[in-house]
Protein backbone atom coordinates (compact mmCIF):
# COMPACT_ATOMS: atom_id res chain seq x y z
CA UNK A 1 0.00 0.00 0.00
CA UNK A 2 1.20 3.60 -1.33
CA UNK A 3 2.21 5.74 1.82
CA UNK A 4 -0.23 8.84 0.48
CA UNK A 5 -2.95 6.27 -0.01
CA UNK A 6 -2.35 5.08 3.29
CA UNK A 7 -2.58 8.69 5.13
CA UNK A 8 -5.14 10.12 3.44
CA UNK A 9 -8.10 8.71 5.36
CA UNK A 10 -6.21 9.78 8.52
CA UNK A 11 -5.88 13.20 7.43
CA UNK A 12 -8.83 16.05 8.75
CA UNK A 13 -9.02 17.75 5.83
CA UNK A 14 -12.71 19.60 6.75
CA UNK A 15 -11.53 20.48 10.32
CA UNK A 16 -14.72 23.26 11.01
CA UNK A 17 -16.99 19.54 10.18
CA UNK A 18 -15.24 17.61 12.46
CA UNK A 19 -16.74 15.30 14.71
CA UNK A 20 -14.85 13.64 17.02
CA UNK A 21 -17.44 11.16 18.26
CA UNK A 22 -17.65 9.96 14.65
CA UNK A 23 -14.15 8.25 14.68
CA UNK A 24 -13.87 4.60 14.38
CA UNK A 25 -11.07 3.89 17.01
CA UNK A 26 -10.69 0.44 15.43
CA UNK A 27 -10.47 1.50 12.24
CA UNK A 28 -6.82 0.87 11.03
CA UNK A 29 -6.82 1.43 7.45
CA UNK A 30 -7.52 -1.69 6.12
CA UNK A 31 -4.29 -3.04 7.34
CA UNK A 32 -3.22 -6.09 9.44
CA UNK A 33 -0.17 -6.36 12.40
CA UNK A 34 2.07 -8.57 10.03
CA UNK A 35 1.33 -5.82 6.89
CA UNK A 36 1.86 -3.11 9.19
CA UNK A 37 5.20 -4.41 10.87
CA UNK A 38 6.59 -4.67 7.63
CA UNK A 39 5.59 -1.19 6.27
CA UNK A 40 7.10 0.04 9.37
CA UNK A 41 10.47 -1.93 8.60
CA UNK A 42 10.57 -0.50 5.08
CA UNK A 43 9.57 2.52 6.41
CA UNK A 44 12.37 2.89 9.37
CA UNK A 45 15.01 2.36 6.86
CA UNK A 46 14.00 5.21 4.38
CA UNK A 47 13.42 7.22 7.40
CA UNK A 48 17.00 6.66 8.66
CA UNK A 49 17.52 7.43 4.80
CA UNK A 50 15.82 10.85 5.10
CA UNK A 51 17.51 11.81 8.60
CA UNK A 52 20.99 11.81 6.58
CA UNK A 53 20.01 13.98 4.17
CA UNK A 54 18.07 16.26 6.60
CA UNK A 55 21.63 16.57 8.25
CA UNK A 56 23.85 17.32 5.70
CA UNK A 57 21.72 20.02 4.30
CA UNK A 58 21.57 21.72 7.88
CA UNK A 59 18.69 24.12 6.58
CA UNK A 60 15.50 22.33 7.63
CA UNK A 61 14.31 21.21 10.98
CA UNK A 62 12.10 18.69 11.54
CA UNK A 63 9.20 19.35 14.81
CA UNK A 64 6.79 16.05 15.97
CA UNK A 65 4.27 16.65 17.98
CA UNK A 66 2.18 13.54 19.67
CA UNK A 67 -0.44 13.75 21.33
CA UNK A 68 -3.40 11.73 22.92
CA UNK A 69 -5.23 10.61 25.94
CA UNK A 70 -2.83 8.68 29.20
CA UNK A 71 -2.42 5.27 27.68
CA UNK A 72 -3.05 6.29 24.00
CA UNK A 73 0.63 5.43 23.05
CA UNK A 74 2.54 8.18 23.17
CA UNK A 75 5.90 6.57 24.12
CA UNK A 76 5.33 3.80 21.97
CA UNK A 77 5.64 5.80 18.96
CA UNK A 78 8.36 7.08 19.76
CA UNK A 79 10.57 3.81 20.84
CA UNK A 80 9.04 1.63 17.60
CA UNK A 81 9.26 4.37 15.09
CA UNK A 82 12.34 6.30 16.01
CA UNK A 83 14.06 3.54 16.45
CA UNK A 84 15.96 3.38 12.94
CA UNK A 85 17.00 7.23 13.32
CA UNK A 86 20.41 8.02 14.77
CA UNK A 87 19.97 9.22 18.04
CA UNK A 88 22.64 12.16 17.61
CA UNK A 89 20.20 14.09 15.40
CA UNK A 90 16.81 13.42 17.36
CA UNK A 91 15.64 15.03 20.92
CA UNK A 92 12.81 13.94 22.54
CA UNK A 93 11.15 16.20 25.10
CA UNK A 94 7.94 15.29 27.49
CA UNK A 95 6.27 17.97 28.81
CA UNK A 96 4.62 17.56 32.14
CA UNK A 97 3.44 19.88 35.11
CA UNK A 98 5.02 23.40 34.17
CA UNK A 99 7.68 24.30 36.85
CA UNK A 100 7.55 27.73 38.82
CA UNK A 101 10.42 29.13 36.13
CA UNK A 102 7.94 27.74 33.30
CA UNK A 103 4.65 29.42 34.72
CA UNK A 104 6.41 32.93 35.03
CA UNK A 105 6.77 33.15 31.39
CA UNK A 106 4.44 32.68 28.41
CA UNK A 107 2.77 29.40 27.84
CA UNK A 108 5.03 29.09 24.75
CA UNK A 109 7.80 29.76 26.24
CA UNK A 110 8.75 26.44 27.78
CA UNK A 111 8.28 24.44 24.55
CA UNK A 112 9.76 27.18 22.12
CA UNK A 113 13.25 26.51 24.26
CA UNK A 114 12.84 22.90 22.89
CA UNK A 115 12.80 23.41 19.38
CA UNK A 116 14.94 21.19 17.29
CA UNK A 117 18.00 23.33 15.47
CA UNK A 118 18.44 22.87 11.63
CA UNK A 119 19.34 19.54 10.35
CA UNK A 120 17.62 17.84 13.45
CA UNK A 121 14.36 16.03 14.45
CA UNK A 122 12.68 16.94 17.74
CA UNK A 123 9.86 15.22 19.43
CA UNK A 124 6.98 16.44 21.12
CA UNK A 125 5.58 14.05 23.70
CA UNK A 126 2.75 16.57 24.56
CA UNK A 127 2.95 19.99 23.85
CA UNK A 128 2.15 23.81 23.61
CA UNK A 129 -1.60 22.17 22.87
CA UNK A 130 -2.24 21.21 26.89
CA UNK A 131 -2.57 25.12 27.20
CA UNK A 132 -5.90 24.39 25.28
CA UNK A 133 -6.55 20.88 26.89
CA UNK A 134 -5.48 20.60 30.08
CA UNK A 135 -5.64 24.14 31.40
CA UNK A 136 -9.13 23.86 29.82
CA UNK A 137 -10.38 21.05 32.03
CA UNK A 138 -9.10 22.39 34.70
CA UNK A 139 -9.71 26.08 35.17
CA UNK A 140 -7.28 26.36 38.58
CA UNK A 141 -3.92 25.67 36.41
CA UNK A 142 -4.55 28.83 34.47
CA UNK A 143 -4.88 30.84 38.03
CA UNK A 144 -1.19 29.15 38.31
CA UNK A 145 -0.02 31.20 35.19
CA UNK A 146 -0.83 34.27 36.80
CA UNK A 147 -2.25 36.39 33.56
CA UNK A 148 -3.64 39.56 34.60
CA UNK A 149 -7.53 39.32 35.02
CA UNK A 150 -8.62 41.87 31.91
CA UNK A 151 -6.88 39.76 29.42
CA UNK A 152 -8.50 36.05 30.49
CA UNK A 153 -12.15 36.68 29.44
CA UNK A 154 -14.54 34.18 27.75
CA UNK A 155 -12.31 33.97 24.20
CA UNK A 156 -9.06 32.62 26.34
CA UNK A 157 -9.40 29.45 24.14
CA UNK A 158 -10.07 30.83 21.05
CA UNK A 159 -7.07 33.36 21.23
CA UNK A 160 -4.46 30.53 21.87
CA UNK A 161 -5.99 28.52 19.23
CA UNK A 162 -5.01 31.66 17.32
CA UNK A 163 -1.18 31.91 18.91
CA UNK A 164 -0.51 28.85 18.43
CA UNK A 165 -1.25 28.97 14.79
CA UNK A 166 0.50 31.78 14.30
CA UNK A 167 3.60 29.89 15.98
CA UNK A 168 3.48 27.06 14.00
CA UNK A 169 3.17 29.60 10.49
CA UNK A 170 6.38 31.35 11.93
CA UNK A 171 8.14 28.16 12.62
CA UNK A 172 6.85 26.99 8.83
CA UNK A 173 8.26 29.82 7.08
CA UNK A 174 11.71 29.89 8.83
CA UNK A 175 12.28 26.27 8.02
CA UNK A 176 10.57 24.25 10.57
CA UNK A 177 8.46 20.94 9.13
CA UNK A 178 5.78 20.41 11.87
CA UNK A 179 4.08 16.89 11.60
CA UNK A 180 1.19 16.71 14.16
CA UNK A 181 -0.19 13.04 15.20
CA UNK A 182 -3.12 13.09 17.82
CA UNK A 183 -2.96 9.45 18.88
CA UNK A 184 -7.33 8.29 19.20
CA UNK A 185 -7.99 5.64 21.72
CA UNK A 186 -11.18 4.87 23.27
CA UNK A 187 -12.47 4.88 26.87
CA UNK A 188 -12.83 1.27 26.95
CA UNK A 189 -8.96 0.68 25.93
CA UNK A 190 -7.25 2.86 27.84
CA UNK A 191 -9.76 0.93 30.95
CA UNK A 192 -7.67 -2.38 29.49
CA UNK A 193 -4.44 -0.72 29.13
CA UNK A 194 -4.79 0.58 32.76
CA UNK A 195 -5.49 -3.04 34.35
CA UNK A 196 -2.57 -4.38 32.09
CA UNK A 197 -0.55 -1.85 33.70
CA UNK A 198 -1.30 -3.15 37.29
CA UNK A 199 -1.19 -6.77 36.30
CA UNK A 200 2.44 -6.28 34.80
CA UNK A 201 4.82 -5.55 37.50
CA UNK A 202 7.31 -3.91 34.50
CA UNK A 203 4.97 -1.40 34.08
CA UNK A 204 3.02 -0.98 37.07
CA UNK A 205 4.93 1.95 37.64
CA UNK A 206 3.33 3.89 34.92
CA UNK A 207 -0.12 3.64 36.48
CA UNK A 208 -1.23 6.52 38.60
CA UNK A 209 -4.28 6.79 40.63
CA UNK A 210 -4.40 10.62 39.02
CA UNK A 211 -4.77 8.74 35.68
CA UNK A 212 -8.21 7.85 37.51
CA UNK A 213 -9.03 11.02 38.52
CA UNK A 214 -8.39 11.95 35.08
CA UNK A 215 -10.69 9.75 33.59
CA UNK A 216 -14.14 10.84 35.30
CA UNK A 217 -13.06 14.14 32.94
CA UNK A 218 -13.26 11.88 29.90
CA UNK A 219 -15.95 14.14 28.20
CA UNK A 220 -14.73 17.01 28.95
CA UNK A 221 -11.52 16.06 27.52
CA UNK A 222 -13.24 14.81 24.35
CA UNK A 223 -15.21 18.14 24.04
CA UNK A 224 -11.69 20.53 24.03
CA UNK A 225 -10.39 18.22 21.37
CA UNK A 226 -13.04 18.58 18.90
CA UNK A 227 -13.15 22.35 19.43
CA UNK A 228 -9.81 23.13 19.18
CA UNK A 229 -10.09 21.12 15.67
CA UNK A 230 -12.89 22.94 14.79
CA UNK A 231 -10.86 26.13 15.37
CA UNK A 232 -8.79 24.93 12.83
CA UNK A 233 -8.59 27.42 9.44
CA UNK A 234 -8.32 25.41 5.73
CA UNK A 235 -7.48 22.03 4.89
CA UNK A 236 -4.56 19.74 6.77
CA UNK A 237 -2.02 18.40 4.87
CA UNK A 238 1.17 15.34 5.10
CA UNK A 239 4.56 16.60 4.80
CA UNK A 240 8.02 14.98 5.04
CA UNK A 241 8.98 11.27 5.78
CA UNK A 242 8.45 11.02 9.35
CA UNK A 243 4.23 11.14 9.36
CA UNK A 244 3.84 7.79 7.84
CA UNK A 245 5.90 5.81 10.10
CA UNK A 246 4.57 7.45 12.97
CA UNK A 247 0.68 6.48 11.43
CA UNK A 248 2.00 3.27 11.11
CA UNK A 249 3.09 2.78 14.21
CA UNK A 250 0.18 3.51 15.79
CA UNK A 251 -1.89 0.88 13.32
CA UNK A 252 0.83 -1.84 13.88
CA UNK A 253 1.36 -1.63 17.47
CA UNK A 254 0.23 -4.66 19.75
CA UNK A 255 -3.13 -3.19 19.93
CA UNK A 256 -5.30 -6.36 19.51
CA UNK A 257 -9.39 -6.07 18.98
CA UNK A 258 -9.79 -7.03 22.80
CA UNK A 259 -13.53 -6.94 22.69
CA UNK A 260 -15.67 -6.84 25.68
CA UNK A 261 -13.36 -8.45 27.54
CA UNK A 262 -14.56 -9.81 31.79
CA UNK A 263 -13.83 -7.03 34.28
CA UNK A 264 -10.88 -7.98 36.51
CA UNK A 265 -10.28 -7.40 40.30
CA UNK A 266 -6.33 -8.17 40.93
CA UNK A 267 -5.78 -4.88 42.35
CA UNK A 268 -3.62 -4.35 45.61
CA UNK A 269 -5.69 -3.63 49.20
CA UNK A 270 -3.94 0.21 48.89
CA UNK A 271 -5.39 1.32 45.36
CA UNK A 272 -8.73 2.31 46.78
CA UNK A 273 -12.17 2.92 45.07
CA UNK A 274 -10.82 4.53 42.60
CA UNK A 275 -8.80 1.32 40.96
CA UNK A 276 -11.92 -1.26 41.38
CA UNK A 277 -13.78 1.26 39.71
CA UNK A 278 -11.62 0.71 37.01
CA UNK A 279 -11.54 -3.14 37.20
CA UNK A 280 -15.50 -3.61 38.01
CA UNK A 281 -16.90 -0.66 35.35
CA UNK A 282 -19.35 -2.13 32.59
CA UNK A 283 -17.35 -1.09 29.28
CA UNK A 284 -18.50 1.60 27.29
CA UNK A 285 -16.98 0.95 23.88
CA UNK A 286 -15.34 -2.54 22.67
CA UNK A 287 -12.82 -0.99 20.40
CA UNK A 288 -9.47 -0.99 19.20
CA UNK A 289 -7.48 2.27 19.24
CA UNK A 290 -7.36 4.33 15.81
CA UNK A 291 -3.97 4.06 14.40
CA UNK A 292 -3.74 7.99 14.68
CA UNK A 293 -5.14 11.09 13.86
CA UNK A 294 -2.76 13.37 11.98
CA UNK A 295 -2.87 17.69 11.65
CA UNK A 296 0.06 18.76 9.82
CA UNK A 297 1.27 21.85 8.78
CA UNK A 298 2.52 22.67 4.94
CA UNK A 299 4.10 26.01 4.16
CA UNK A 300 1.14 26.49 1.97
CA UNK A 301 -1.65 25.75 4.79
CA UNK A 302 -0.11 25.83 8.21
CA UNK A 303 -3.99 26.06 10.20
CA UNK A 304 -4.67 22.71 11.50
CA UNK A 305 -5.18 22.38 15.00
CA UNK A 306 -3.99 19.25 17.13
CA UNK A 307 -5.14 18.73 20.03
CA UNK A 308 -4.05 16.31 23.92
CA UNK A 309 -5.13 15.90 27.44
CA UNK A 310 -3.17 15.12 30.43
CA UNK A 311 -3.72 16.22 33.51
CA UNK A 312 -1.41 19.09 35.29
Amino acid sequence: MKTAAFLKRFRVDDPEGFDLKQLDCADTGGIDKDKAHKMLADDIERLAEMQKRLYAHEQWAVLIVLQGMDASGKDGVVAHVMSGVNPQGCDVHSFKVPTAEELAHDFLWRTTLRLPARGRIGIFNRSYYEEVLVVRVHPEALQREKIPAGLVGNSVWKERCQDIRAFERHLVRDGTVVLKFFLHISKEEQRQRFLDRLDDPAKRWKFSMNDVTERRRWNAYQAAYEDAIKQSPGGALVCGAGAPQVVRAAAGGGCGDRGARPPRSRFPADRGEGAQGLAQGAPTRSCRRRPAEDFHYSRRNPGAAMPRADHR
